[in-house]
């Protein structure tokens, strides 16, 4: 689709940027409990509590584009280990064991470290452009 490919960059930064907020709302629910949900009021010092820090301050980071690969990397690695920790054992299937969206913030993210934050990010200004 080569009418998309001068668009290249900008739609990395809007993948980085939609995925972030999503993100994020799992760490603002677990933290701030906004939205409020069963997942509030986290234990800091439980693995979801953990995983909530990571998602509230890795979910901020990536959705302004700043240390993009190293904290996507960082993200993926931990959907990598929610999903084998939280979702396998209940099921094979990720529809069955409900791991469908741990398991695409873990490639999307993965792409992310690969690709950069694109067009539109503190990292890419840091640059000066480059």
């Amino acid at each position: 689709m080569g009418f998309l490919e001068p668009h290249r960059e900008r739609l990395l930064s809007v993948l980085r940027i939609v995925a972030g907020l999503c993100f994020l709302q799992h760490g603002t629910t677990k933290y701030l409990s906004i939205p409020m949900t069963k997942m509030s009021g986290a234990n800091p010092m439980s693995m979801g509590g953990a995983a909530g820090l990571i998602e509230l301050v890795g979910g901020v980071l990536i959705v302004f584009g700043l240390f993009t690969r190293p904290v996507a990397f960082l993200l993926s690695g931990t959907m990598a280990v929610a999903y084998f920790y939280a979702h396998a054992p209940r099921a094979f299937f990720p529809i069955l064991n409900g791991g469908e969206l741990a398991i695409m913030y873990c490639f999307v993210f993965l792409y992310i470290a690969a690709a950069g934050g694109g067009a539109w990010s503190i990292d890419k200004m840091r640059s000066g452009g480059k």
